[in-house]
């Protein structure tokens, strides 16, 4: 009986070893989906079906590890740079336990750890990175300084955000509304409040995936012309709409997502009185909902305050910011997986 159960227990065991190395129960990535070894600067540089392959692995990753318990040490013996200059609750979190749960190792560096461009230039910091780690994300003051460590450094760069993109987070955004719609093509998402990063980000993704666009910003706080003039050509490209506003309740007439992000970003503390004299009128509420497609829902990145949204949309059923949050992580995994791995689902959880 002893011997049985010994030769039993060596074999559960011979299993699970075998299971532990051969953890990609996947499908290396084919066809024309090429992200491996890419950086990720702004989704302007990504199309249709990488975008969507990048949610589909993102969908994939959340069904198996979340939902079906497996453990898939994808990154395993791999590490991770965080540059952060800027402080962050979901970028740091997401990223930091996302890495450490696909198997690598990430490293958080704070503006006290590393005066990016001061005590050592962005040049040698990305040549010194590249030999350290696999992987950089940098969350920035500068879109510049992301551009010149991709152009330094031999290893991806990933932006975390910079005052001109914030692509994570759109990804992030995109998951939540396929997982809540069951479709992306033909929703229509109505930006009310700033012509931010995130903005920017949602001009470079929205059309490409079917869906429409309308804004609604202040006078003075419209996108940048650069970035709406490309947006105009993709929503042509794409056949999807485009429509910019200056009054919220036309902005968000018939629309299936209302959105806002903060009116104060950091670096803009000094303009708190000004900027929330401009927004009046902005905050999002069940009356800018009342002229809505039936089914909208509310996105908002956090933090929130709440004059930018009131707690009765924040808090209410139709508030997806929480479910929103959550997928920041496993956007970022997937998107690490991507970069970093020719790992591709083999069923694909998402009908995109």
């Amino acid at each position: 009986m002893s011997a049985l159960r010994n030769t039993f227990m060596h074999g559960l065991k011979s299993v699970q070893f075998k299971q532990a190395r051969n953890f990609r129960v996947g499908w290396t990535c084919s066809g024309a989906v090429r992200l491996k070894g890419r950086s990720f600067l702004t989704l302007k540089d990504f199309n249709p079906d990488e975008i969507k392959h990048i949610l589909k692995v993102s969908a994939d990753l959340k069904h198996r590890i979340k939902h079906d318990g497996q453990y898939l040490p994808l990154l395993r013996g791999k590490s991770i740079a965080m540059i952060f200059e800027k402080r962050s609750t979901r970028t740091r979190m997401s990223t930091e336990t996302g890495f450490a749960l696909l198997g690598g190792h990430p490293c958080f560096l704070t503006p006290q750890d590393i005066h990016l461009g001061v005590n050592e230039s962005t040049k040698d910091t990305a040549r010194v990175l590249s030999s350290l780690t696999d992987i950089v994300l940098a969350r920035v003051y500068s879109h510049s300084t992301l551009e010149q460590l991709d152009k330094e450094a031999s290893v991806p760069i990933i932006n975390g955000l910079s005052d001109l993109y914030h692509p994570i987070q759109i990804l992030a955004d995109l998951l939540t509304l396929q997982e809540h719609y069951g479709s992306l093509k033909g929703l229509t998402l109505s930006w009310i409040g700033d012509g931010n990063n995130v903005l920017h980000s949602f001009m470079m993704s929205l059309p490409k995936l079917g869906v429409n666009l309308r804004i609604a910003t202040p006078e003075g706080y419209e996108p940048d012309p650069n970035v709406t003039q490309e947006a105009l050509r993709l929503s042509k490209q794409f056949a999807t709409e485009l429509h910019l506003f200056s009054e919220p309740m036309e902005a968000a007439q018939g629309s299936n997502v209302l959105v806002t992000d903060t009116w104060i970003s950091m670096g803009q503390e000094e303009e708190k009185k000004k900027r929330l004299k401009d927004f009046h009128g902005y905050q999002i509420t069940m009356q800018t909902g009342s002229v809505a497609a039936p089914d909208w829902t509310f996105l908002h990145c956090l933090p929130r305050k709440s004059e930018e949204v009131d707690d009765e949309v924040f808090y209410s059923p139709r508030s997806l910011v929480f479910p929103e949050a959550e997928n920041r992580k496993w956007t970022i995994m997937g998107l690490l997986v991507c970069i970093l791995t020719d790992y591709s689902p083999p069923i694909s959880q998402l009908k995109l």
